[in-house]
């Protein structure tokens, strides 16, 4: 009986074997060739469906994981066949479906895996982009990760060009960016391409109590608007700009505090996924302008006004110096507070010539080094406080005293400054600012081994030691050394001091060796085909930009001081002239012309530019390069500036 039994029991044993064996051999079949798994593929999409549109079948979680294995023994039957990312991607699906109708953390989990799988194992298939799309939106809308999310909709945007996910997923990433500060991928930014968007870089001001300067950087040329906000309720008024198609990374969106008594604060922010808006909050202003310049692309905003002064501001100036804060007056929108290194004086130079200052409490700022260091060393803090206070008083009568009219010491600061000639004379020329083009990483002019930039500097800080010997005239340099200063930083420099004249120095050069001479130029339009080819020269532009800046001058130009600096101009050309027209110092007179110089636009004071000789001339960068002839043309420039003085004095 117990044989009979045992047979019995290997006759099933077999008989079971025979039959999965038949049917692993049957699957196997069936599951190769493309036909044969397009059916298979066929009806297990036919059966999802069914649990999609059928209540009865889909309401039990057993039959859809029937539903799953239908497409996982697909796949792993043929896992590099066509149809295996698309069963992957129809596992994430399924998956994100049962945790929709189940609620099983689970299921989301297995759903962002499979739809990773179809883009890390068939990263070119067309439902790759799909799939890190998928993922992105389960993050952003189930898990609540708004920077995972970002990463998955950046492959797309950075790695599918061309999928059909590409729009929606840059649509994803600037709402993302707007709502949640989340950096926007670099493959967005500053590109020529359609729908891609233009950075905006930080915001930088210089200011003093009636003067305001913002400058707003661009990657590209960007359409922008404006419109100023009267006061409603507590809301401020306000002036802002918007920059269409624009983005602006997270890090730049702090609020920038000037409290200068004209503008409260600088606020930017990306507005809508595709608009910056810049927000000023107005104190008190009584006018502005608006203006932009190309390469690089930036507007200006200009705005003057009368300070409102807090009760904490209403303090003495000695206090004010002993106080003073070493962070500069020049502020970006950035994590950390970018601190300049202070060098000591210029040596050689009297010490009425004073560097450029990026304030308005005091004349002497530290001086930027080009690297930025977040502390100053004890020597450096020392050189802070030898400072010389400006007066908030502006061409306002000189007080008549006894006081000597000896050069006063940097140090003794408390003592009533002397009256200078130009003071003396009624028009209360007090502080000329002699800015020395280019510098740093702008050479300029480049010939016979010599380069305008530092030409310019020599030229600057001779013309400086002429006017306070002669004149004891306050004097500031835009640049003391060889660093790069933006055109629009320059003039900056001049109306935050409240400079009385701007003086620019630039050396010429041309395509033919022959030409030589100076020239002296002012800001205005201008119809001459070479004195537009200078202006494009210095401004670092082309002719064709520069004809279209015409059109914005028309404006901005209405209420500059066109007159006096064409005067200023006039009188220093004409002292050139008179002073250098013997050997061995001869230059050749190329007149008084007018241009449209970026450095002159927004000028608050009479503003020139000469162009001292042309270092491409042979003879004229013989004589560039004599210290003699440096200093009787410098000379003659501070004898020119005298002469302004004069006849306006003659006319009162």
């Amino acid at each position: 009986m117990k044989f009979f039994r045992t047979i019995h029991v290997l006759f099933l044993a077999f008989f079971l074997l025979f039959i999965c064996t038949s049917l692993y051999a049957t699957d196997q079949v069936r599951y190769q060739g493309k036909p044969d798994l397009q059916t298979h593929y066929d009806q297990a999409k036919f059966f999802y469906n069914q649990l999609k549109t059928q209540k009865n079948l889909g309401n039990s979680r057993d039959n859809w994981l029937k539903g799953v294995g239908n497409f996982r023994r697909i796949y792993l039957a043929e896992p590099k066949s066509d149809f295996a990312s698309s069963c992957l991607f129809m596992l994430g699906r399924m998956y994100f479906d049962m945790y929709q109708r189940f609620g099983e953390g689970i299921d989301l989990g297995e759903a962002i895996s499979y739809y990773r799988d179809v883009g890390s194992l068939f990263p070119n298939h067309r439902l790759a982009d799909d799939a890190y799309y998928a993922v992105g939106s389960i993050l952003l809308e189930e898990v609540n990760d708004p920077k995972r999310a970002a990463k998955s909709f950046g492959r797309v945007v950075s790695h599918y060009p061309n999928g059909d996910m590409h729009t929606p997923a840059v649509t994803m990433l600037k709402q993302l960016s707007q709502q949640h500060n989340i950096p926007l991928p670099s493959v967005m930014i500053d590109s020529s391409q359609l729908k891609k968007l233009t950075n905006v870089l930080p915001v930088k001001y210089w200011s003093s109590d009636n003067y305001t300067r913002v400058v707003i950087k661009a990657s590209g040329a960007v359409t922008y608007r404006e419109e100023l906000l009267e006061e409603i309720g507590k809301q401020p008024r306000r002036l802002y700009i918007d920059f269409q198609n624009s983005y602006i990374e997270p890090r730049y969106r702090s609020p920038v505090p000037i409290e200068d008594g004209l503008l409260k604060r600088v606020r930017t922010g990306q507005y809508s996924p595709d608009t910056v808006r810049v927000v000023l909050d107005i104190e008190s202003i009584s006018s502005y302008k608006i203006f932009s310049l190309p390469d690089p692309f930036r507007v200006v905003i200009d705005v003057k006004g009368d300070r409102v002064a807090a009760p904490s501001q209403r303090q003495s100036v000695v206090a004010r110096q002993t106080t003073r804060q070493s962070s500069p007056r020049i502020q970006i929108a950035s994590p950390q507070p970018i601190r300049p290194k202070v060098k000591p004086p210029i040596t050689g130079v009297p010490s009425q010539i004073e560097r450029r200052t990026e304030g308005t409490a005091v004349a002497v700022a530290p001086a930027q080094s080009g690297s930025d260091s977040p502390e100053s060393s004890v020597e450096e803090k020392q050189t802070v406080d030898a400072v010389v206070v400006l007066r908030d008083h502006k061409k306002s009568p000189p007080h008549l005293s006894s006081a000597s009219t000896r050069p006063q010491k940097p140090d003794t600061i408390a003592s009533s400054p002397p009256i200078s000639l130009a003071q003396q004379l009624g028009l209360g020329v007090r502080t000329i600012v002699i800015d020395p083009g280019h510098g740093g990483k702008d050479p300029g002019a480049i010939a016979f081994g010599m380069k305008e930039k530092d030409i310019v500097l020599k030229v600057a800080k001779s013309l400086g030691t002429q006017l306070v010997q002669k004149y004891n005239a306050k004097v500031i340099l835009t640049r003391e050394d060889d660093r790069f200063l933006p055109l629009e930083e320059r003039t900056a420099i001049a109306n935050t001091n409240d400079a009385d004249l701007f003086i620019s120095l630039h050396v010429n050069a041309h395509p033919s060796p022959k030409v030589s001479g100076f020239e002296t130029y002012f800001l205005n339009l201008s119809t001459s085909e070479e004195a537009m080819r200078v202006a494009a020269r210095e401004n670092a532009t082309s002719t064709h930009q520069m004809s279209d800046l015409q059109d914005i001058l028309s404006e901005i130009m209405q209420n500059s001081k066109i007159n006096e600096s064409a005067r200023l101009a006039q009188q220093v050309h004409s002292s050139i002239e008179s002073g250098m027209n013997s050997k061995p110092y001869v230059l050749k007179d190329m007149g008084v012309k007018q241009a449209p110089f970026y450095v002159l636009i927004g000028a608050e004071m009479p503003a020139i530019l000469i162009e001292l000789a042309f270092i491409s001339n042979p003879r004229d960068a013989q004589l560039l390069a004599n210290n003699q002839f440096i200093e009787i043309l410098t000379q003659q420039i501070s004898d020119g500036v005298l002469e302004y003085i004069n006849a306006n004095t003659a006319q009162l």
